[in-house]
């Protein structure tokens, strides 16, 4: 029994996301190296669907986990975003602009830096692959580490992420669609208008959005856009207010639960009065829910536990076999210095910037090498990192490099400002100590 609890404990922890996706992704690579190989690589190409007759209607498992689950995954992405856009740290220019500015220095030094490298190669397509940062590892290195680090840098790295997503949502739709169909797009639009309709006439329930939300992402994945996106609009159109008052709630539980409470019953069974109490108690309690923090709760847990650990298994195993292509070098040093170098230069250079023009100040406990560690944090790119990658290139063997390359790279820039933050934190009780 105490093994079981210490589990369940491990498991609630904000860390051990992070830890279940380096798992996943390590046991990946055993797989793809060992006498499993074929089994593992051909497993994602099995069709997964519904016979119509003679008609197939599905996709390959790997494109269910890619495209479908992934959109639910950029789904709460999306709600994340509204709600720290209306609600959180990006709630007004002041808080908002220190973080965002230092996600746009963090996507837009890494990407020239890649750029550096294979602009006028047929691998150039990848620059949006170091512009990435993987929340769930680096925040859970920072979780890991503890009150070695200034709890103002949780705040500022879970912020500055948010807008990196962002960044990664529109980098994603703007530079990875193809083909774009208007007709489709077209209809897209159509259901995007009726989902602001359903939100400004109060329908608060989330059926509706649901619905309209897979034709939309139907709809989207014909147009050549990218599913995922359809994801994300559809969190922009989920309301935020709830269908009952606090204040109305709180008369419900009052009235029902006072006479639930006050009720003499001669056995366990209930009467149908307090039935009724119970159920329209059950009622407001849903009602009174913000449908926007309903739905992300509920897809907290299966994104953490399922859906991206799934993603990362079915997408970081490379067979290991032959080394590395000399002339592709150029994709391994675009996004491994673009990762470890380009996350904490253009974090660091982008905020000492803001701050001496005047945009916006530094928040209060954050020193500037905190923001330093924090940008060597965000090179952790990792799962999103390959997610874009698989967007980027047509090439196997460029895919393959990518993701060698995403891998170690996030591993190293993981260490690297894991031993920098503390160093920084020692320092830090040195100084303090002595004063």
């Amino acid at each position: 029994m105490k093994i079981l609890e210490g589990f369940k404990r491990l498991i609630h922890q904000e860390s051990f996301g992070g830890i279940f996706l380096f798992i996943c992704a390590l046991l990946a690579m055993v797989v793809a190296n060992s006498s499993w190989s074929e089994a593992y690589f051909s497993l994602w190409n099995q069709k997964v669907g519904f016979l119509f007759g003679e008609t197939f209607v599905g996709f390959s498992l790997h494109l269910w986990i890619n495209d479908v689950l992934m959109s639910l995954f950029f789904l709460m992405v999306g709600l994340e975003i509204k709600r720290e856009f209306l609600f959180g740290g990006l709630a007004g220019f002041k808080k908002a602009a220190f973080p965002a500015i230092a996600a746009i220095g963090g996507m837009i030094v890494p990407a020239g830096i890649y750029l550096f490298f294979n602009l006028g190669t047929s691998a150039s397509h990848g620059f949006g692959i170091p512009m990435a940062t993987d929340i769930a590892f680096a925040l859970g290195v920072v979780l890991l580490l503890g009150n070695r680090v200034p709890p103002a840098l949780k705040l500022f790295l879970v912020t500055l992420a948010v807008v990196d997503d962002l960044g990664a949502i529109i980098v994603i739709a703007v530079f990875y669609s193809s083909g774009v169909s208007m007709m489709w797009l077209g209809i897209s639009a159509c259901i995007v208008a009726i989902l602001i309709v359903l939100n400004r006439v109060g329908i608060r329930s989330l059926v509706p959005y649901l619905l309209l939300g897979v034709l939309l992402w139907l709809c989207v994945h014909e147009s050549g856009i990218h599913a995922t996106i359809s994801a994300v609009i559809l969190a922009f159109c989920i309301p935020v207010s709830s269908k009952t008052s606090r204040e109305k709630f709180l008369e419900v539980l009052r009235d029902e639960g006072g006479y639930f409470a006050s009720a003499q019953t001669p056995n366990l069974l209930l009467d149908m009065r307090q039935i009724h109490s119970l159920h329209k108690i059950q009622q407001e309690i849903k009602s009174v829910q913000n449908p926007l923090l309903r739905i992300e709760h509920a897809l907290h847990s299966w994104s953490k536990f399922f859906i991206m650990p799934l993603f990362a298994f079915a997408n970081a195993g490379v067979k290991l076999e032959g080394g590395i292509d000399l002339s592709s070098l150029h994709i391994v040093y675009g996004i491994a210095l673009g990762l470890v170098v380009g996350k904490p230069l253009g974090i660091l250079l982008f905020t000492l910037l803001c701050e001496k023009l005047g945009i916006a100040s530094r928040p209060n406990g954050l020193s500037w090498g905190a923001i330093l560690g924090a940008g060597m944090l965000a090179g952790i790119g990792f799962t999103m990192s390959m997610f874009v990658s698989n967007l980027a290139f047509d090439v196997p063997i460029y895919g393959e490099i990518a993701k060698i390359s995403i891998l170690s790279s996030s591993v190293l820039a993981g260490i690297l400002g894991s031993l920098f933050l503390l160093f920084l934190g020692k320092k830090t009780n040195v100084l303090e100590s002595r004063a």
